[in-house]
């Protein structure tokens, strides 16, 4: 592989360029202030790619092991409520990145990317004099010098710029700085270098580097979405505890399922290999974990453990087998909960002391404004800001705050270029408040009611039962439908 791991300091004069493409209002988001106090903490985030709510053990029970997981939620906030931002990937990291749900969503379908004014959490926190990184997947940026992370608030990124790029566990191509890099260990059909391994490897030596001002690291790793591969490491003690039927994606010369032009590589023991992903990612973690003890900052270090959305199907997943979005009804591309509802876990030692399980709805438009409010900022002082989230910092303690009631918002369009989504054009709506829970699957369908706490399978329409709820929902569902 071509990428040296020695990460270049001369790139002020590459930044200044693209920054000032942006104008006056962008550079002044990407040129920190006075570096924030000794006691803002350093902030990783992990993101997994279609991790199902019951697919680590902390959550459940589940044969995939996950002990570094499980002890970052013993010892830290397990949320039993929480929320990504869509049922697909790019609409949940926009959300995610910019801190706003569906209502504020320009496009909620898998092709919406960043819009060159938008302000995403790393502006945020570089606002407050954090340094900044992002490695793994992306695909949600459009033009390279304009959308993409060092354009959006990230001081450094190695990883996958495109969403297809994310497909592939081997890479023969990734991105530094807007650098493309040869994956030399992967050319000619070899797996040599797995793609989850090397995003962990630089956010660790990241980690490891001194920093005068606090940090955040996002980790965005692109499994256990498919295609089905991980190191034999991780794949060999899940062999035989399994009864497997071999995904043949595109051996032989015609397709085995819809998925199978995307993912045509055989995969002769598909439920250990998702085990296996699964079971390297909490490796890693663990690995980052380690890092934060050995350098002695592991206790004033914020990390958040989540996923982008719920379990995939695709390439010979298997969620059904796993029970992987339990106790939860459907997966990836549904906004019924198995596909939003995900595992949420916060470890911050300095203000999590007792491992605690937190029961507060919340989702990821509500991740930028719990930042700010960690980092100590403002967002009135930041230029072009547009959430609708809810700050959840008055939860990350031993002594919690509740935040105030809201509705939680969804909405899922269906798009051309998308044949695994369905029927194009077709548009899902969700929302939440409370324990009720609403759902329209198609703007031509009737809105159906939930109460999550007797049905968190969704099974149930208590419309009729329930008609002034019924109608509230029905209401903001008409609202929304431009």
């Amino acid at each position: 592989m071509t990428f040296s791991r020695t990460r270049p300091r001369s790139k002020h004069l590459f930044r200044c360029i693209i920054f000032c493409s942006l104008g006056l209002a962008a550079l002044s988001l990407s040129k920190a202030t006075e570096p924030t106090t000794p006691e803002a903490p350093n902030i990783i985030f992990v993101l997994a790619d279609d991790l199902g709510f019951n697919q680590i053990g902390a959550y459940g029970n589940t044969p995939i092991k996950t002990p570094h997981l499980d002890r970052l939620a013993a010892d830290g906030i397990r949320f039993t409520n929480a929320y990504a931002g869509n049922t697909v990937c790019s609409p949940s990291r926009v959300s995610l990145f910019t801190g706003r749900d569906g209502r504020l969503m320009q496009n909620n379908s898998n092709k919406v990317q960043l819009a060159d004014i938008d302000v995403t959490m790393a502006h945020v926190l570089k606002h407050a004099g954090y340094d900044t990184a992002l490695f793994g997947k992306y695909s949600i940026g459009s033009q390279m010098g304009v959308t993409d992370p060092l354009a959006m608030g990230f001081d450094t990124w190695f990883g996958m710029y495109s969403i297809l790029e994310g497909h592939r566990q081997y890479p023969t191509i990734l991105w530094h700085d807007g650098r493309k890099l040869r994956i030399t260990e992967n050319e000619g059909g070899k797996k040599g270098a797995y793609a989850q391994e090397l995003f962990a490897q630089e956010a660790i030596d990241y980690i490891s580097e001194d920093h005068e001002n606090p940090f955040f690291v996002m980790l965005a790793f692109s499994s256990p979405h498919a295609e089905l591969a991980a190191p034999d490491e991780f794949v060999k003690p899940y062999e035989s505890q399994f009864d497997e039927t071999p995904y043949a994606g595109m051996s032989t010369g015609e397709p085995s399922d819809q998925y199978a032009w995307y993912y045509p590589e055989p995969v002769d023991r598909p439920r250990a290999t998702l085990a296996g992903m699964v079971t390297a990612l909490d490796a890693y973690v663990g690995k980052i974990v380690g890092t934060l003890h050995k350098r002695g900052i592991v206790d004033n270090t914020l990390i958040i453990f989540t996923s982008d959305n719920g379990p995939h199907d695709e390439g010979g997943g298997d969620p059904d087998f796993f029970e992987a979005a339990a106790p939860f009804k459907g997966m990836k591309r549904d906004l019924f909960d198995g596909g939003i509802h995900v595992p949420m876990i916060a470890h911050w030692p300095a203000r999590i002391k007792t491992g605690r399980v937190d029961e507060t709805p919340w989702a990821f438009a509500d991740v930028l404004p719990t930042f700010a409010d960690i980092a100590g900022v403002s967002l009135l002082s930041v230029p072009r800001v547009k959430t609708n989230g809810t700050s959840i910092y008055p939860l990350l303690s031993d002594e919690p705050n509740p935040i105030p009631e809201r509705t939680l918002y969804w909405e899922f369009g269906k798009q051309v270029g998308d044949p695994n989504s369905g029927v194009v054009g077709e548009v899902f709506q969700a929302a939440r408040r409370g324990n009720w829970k609403a759902g329209r699957y198609g703007l031509d369908q009737p809105t159906q009611l939930f109460d999550l706490s007797s049905d968190p399978g969704e099974t149930t329409n208590l419309a009729k039962l329930h008609p002034e709820i019924h109608q509230e929902f029905a209401s903001l569902f008409k609202e929304n439908e431009e």
